[in-house]
């Protein structure tokens, strides 16, 4: 294999604004701290984050020969990253994305795809077979892309992001991967219904709803146990930022997941909320991600019974 990893679609800019509450005030005008745009969207976070944990990645997308584009490309070169794209007809995804003093933020998401632009049957499909594992990000160019992997019987993982349980539009992803990421915040009160909706409906080996700063909830194929609760991790430092904290789970999850061993469920977890919350103490979306070596170093404190040994990680 060429790859342990294919990230397929997903890359975007976020404009970052940081804001004392998310609302807006009776006011004319707001002044704000610094502006900035930074390379970001899942497979962006994705794709980096697999990097920066040392797996051998590869990206593809559509991409806008636009100042956006240039940013998500210079991204990538910078990180040494390997990417093919091919020229996005109405210019490159963009989000604004409101930050506040808790590190909360609410997304304007502009996709801006048009509706018939499908990721080429051509493109996809013969990269996948040189990859270990395939993430395929929730955008509507990979909706016909998840059955031909099916097909070739590619281990697949996604991340439906703020699916309600209910949207047609979503259930391709749903139902087509193997290990499918959501957050719990669009499904308050419907998480157990929801992660067993999707092992029912599809091909789910195992399905994940991240819940914040209250940890996560997991349902594994035939685990006799249910729905399994996670304690969320708290960081030494302060929360800034929490854009970019799904996709670093999701990454250091997978990551643990395809290095299999004992315990896995257990040991994916964890690595998955440390690199979440990681994640919060870093501006930006994508800017830093955490090392093989510093989730390891995480890992082993938090597991440790010796408080004085948990180098200030600790559980919440």
């Amino acid at each position: 294999m060429d790859y342990d990893v294919l990230v397929v679609g997903g890359a975007g800019v976020d404009t970052i604004v940081r804001v004392e509450r998310l609302e807006v005030p009776d006011l004319d005008v707001l002044h704000v701290p610094p502006i900035r745009d930074y390379a970001a969207h899942t497979g962006t976070g994705a794709a980096l984050g697999f990097h920066a944990l040392g797996r051998r990645v590869k990206f593809i997308d559509f991409l806008g020969d636009d100042p956006q584009g240039d940013v998500v490309r210079a991204r990538f070169r910078g990180a040494g990253l390997d990417f093919e794209t091919l020229p996005a007809p109405n210019g490159t995804p963009r989000s604004v994305n409101l930050v506040d003093a808790e590190g909360r933020r609410f997304s304007f998401y502009d996709g801006r795809h048009p509706d018939g632009l499908l990721m080429p049957p051509d493109f996809a499909p013969p990269r996948a077979a040189r990859a270990r594992h395939v993430h395929v990000s929730r955008a509507r160019v990979n909706r016909a892309l998840l059955a031909e992997l099916a097909r070739r019987d590619v281990p697949v993982s996604t991340d439906l992001h703020a699916w309600d349980g209910e949207n047609p539009d979503t259930r391709p992803w749903a139902f087509g991967a193997d290990y499918v990421f959501l957050s719990a915040a669009a499904v308050r009160g419907r998480v157990d219904e929801v992660l067993r909706t999707i092992l029912a409906g599809g091909r789910a080996r195992l399905a994940v709803a991240t819940d914040g700063a209250d940890g996560c909830h997991v349902l594994a194929r035939g685990d006799e146990a249910g729905v399994r609760r996670y304690r969320a991790v708290t960081p030494p430092d302060p929360v800034v930022d929490s854009n970019g904290a799904g996709d670093a789970f999701v990454t250091a999850f997978l990551h643990t997941w395809l290095g299999g061993g004992p315990d896995l469920l257990d040991r994916s977890v964890l690595a998955g909320l440390v690199s979440g919350a990681f994640a919060c103490t870093v501006h930006g979306t994508h800017e830093r991600h955490i090392t093989a070596a510093e989730l390891a170093a995480a890992v082993r404190a938090l597991r440790t019974p010796d408080p004085a040994d948990r180098a200030g990680w600790r559980w919440s």
